[in-house]
């Protein structure tokens, strides 16, 4: 477990000063799921594709279509290990060999919050491009 002693503060949307609540564990339960527990007695669990495709950072692999970021095909994806950087967050390697991402404590948090919208706007985008889910077949 990891544990952080202060408070995270962040600037969203450049609007406003936004106080997240102190980390209080974080876990990987399989390489498909993550825990992560706050002090206010959040928590939430990831699954491992979620977390893919809200990785904070540019990827090789990732689609624009009309302006939109697109991952796709990553329904199995799983994480292999996490790596602490500094206080303020973990830096998670996929089984996809994606590794450039590193999740701070509030982002976590923001997409705890919003997981159930972001999951759906998510799939409505696949459907819109005729993406899926699902890994493309492996060619022979």
């Amino acid at each position: 477990m990891l544990a952080i002693t202060r408070v995270i503060t962040r600037r969203i949307h450049g609007t406003s000063d936004v106080t997240f609540p102190k980390l209080s564990g974080f876990s990987i339960v399989s390489p498909k799921h993550v825990e992560v527990e706050y002090a206010d007695g959040s928590k939430f669990k990831f699954s491992s594709e979620f977390l893919r495709i809200h990785s904070p950072a540019a990827d090789g692999k990732v689609r624009s279509i009309g302006g939109e970021k697109v991952i796709s095909g990553r329904r199995y994806v799983g994480i292999m290990s996490a790596e602490p950087v500094g206080n303020y967050g973990v830096r998670l390697v996929f089984d996809d060999l994606h590794r450039t991402g590193i999740y701070p404590w509030d982002y976590f948090y923001e997409l705890g919050s919003n997981k159930f919208s972001l999951m759906r706007k998510y799939i409505k985008t696949l459907q819109k491009h005729n993406l899926s889910r699902e890994p493309p077949p492996r060619k022979r």
